[in-house]
């Protein structure tokens, strides 16, 4: 009987411990739970976020180096790339729903050679889901022909410096500028050639209109919400510049600097973007 006791004294301890600790997890869960749903129902509805787009120029898969990374086109031609800007504006976001959030009179400059303008941010993106993601290249005829005053930031003229975006002769930005060096060049005794692509319909005549417009489809969607801010990882391949839906050869047009000459380049260069990610930031 003594031993009977014992082995029933134990039972009863262990199977406390046990119950003890399956009430433990089952509080931790549920607590867990509680605290999860209490998160989702602070969350208001109607707040907004900050999108943040990132610019990757990339040559395919690999990263871009200036003066770098060694590239050869489907003609066979070597080349570098030294130089590579281009104005992004008019960028709207879509939801699930089909509407659409624009950010108008907003320009951003792109530079390669300054990580800081490789990604630009959407400020008061309202909640929700978004799919689709579409910009232009270049900048709008108003804003290229408005009054210098009101022409400020990265459309301010004298603030290019040595790198110059603008055409004083044409009164147009250069919306997408690509320089670089080919052994197959030969410019005036140098192997440098010059892709600057400009033109938004003229003013005091019509030239060709450069502006390209750019649809990306988001496949991962990017969700914003009072506590995510997502990032959307867009890439370039310089590649296409080339090699697009025209094909421009080096010893045939090292230097472009008329926009009739550039609709190819121009062509080539708005299909040459692709979303590859979107990363969900948490707002702290």
């Amino acid at each position: 009987m003594f031993y009977n006791g014992l082995v029933l004294n134990y039972l009863n301890k262990h199977i406390t411990m046990k119950s003890l600790l399956k009430s433990g997890l089952a509080l931790m869960a549920t607590t867990l739970i509680l605290s999860s749903c209490e998160k989702t129902e602070m969350e208001d509805p109607n707040a907004t976020n900050t999108v943040t787009i990132e610019f990757d120029n990339r040559f395919g898969a690999q990263e871009l180096k200036l003066g770098g990374t060694e590239i050869v086109n489907k003609s066979g031609e070597p080349y570098t790339v030294t130089t590579l800007n281009y104005f992004v504006s008019d960028l709207k976001l879509m939801n699930e729903m089909g509407e659409m959030v624009s950010f108008p009179d907003q320009y951003f400059l792109i530079k390669e050679s300054d990580a800081a303008t490789h990604k630009i941010e959407l400020k008061d993106v309202p909640s929700g889901t978004y799919h689709h993601l579409s910009f232009t290249i270049g900048v709008d005829s108003l804003k290229s022909v408005s009054d210098v005053t009101e022409r400020t930031g990265v459309l301010d003229v004298a603030s290019y410096g040595d790198d110059n975006m603008y055409w004083s002769w044409n009164m147009g930005y250069i919306f997408f500028k690509m320089e670089g060096n080919s052994p197959v060049v030969n410019v005036m005794g140098g192997d440098e050639y010059q892709f600057h692509i400009g033109g938004f319909g003229g003013k005091d005549a019509v030239t060709p209109n450069n502006l390209k417009k750019v649809e990306l489809h988001i496949d991962d969607m990017a969700k914003v919400s009072q506590s995510l801010s997502p990032q959307i990882h867009v890439l370039f391949d310089i590649s296409k510049v080339m090699d697009g839906v025209n094909t421009i050869k080096l010893t045939e047009t090292p230097m472009i600097h008329n926009p009739m000459v550039g609709i190819k380049i121009s062509a080539n260069y708005s299909g040459a973007f692709s979303v590859d990610h979107v990363h969900g930031e948490t707002s702290h």
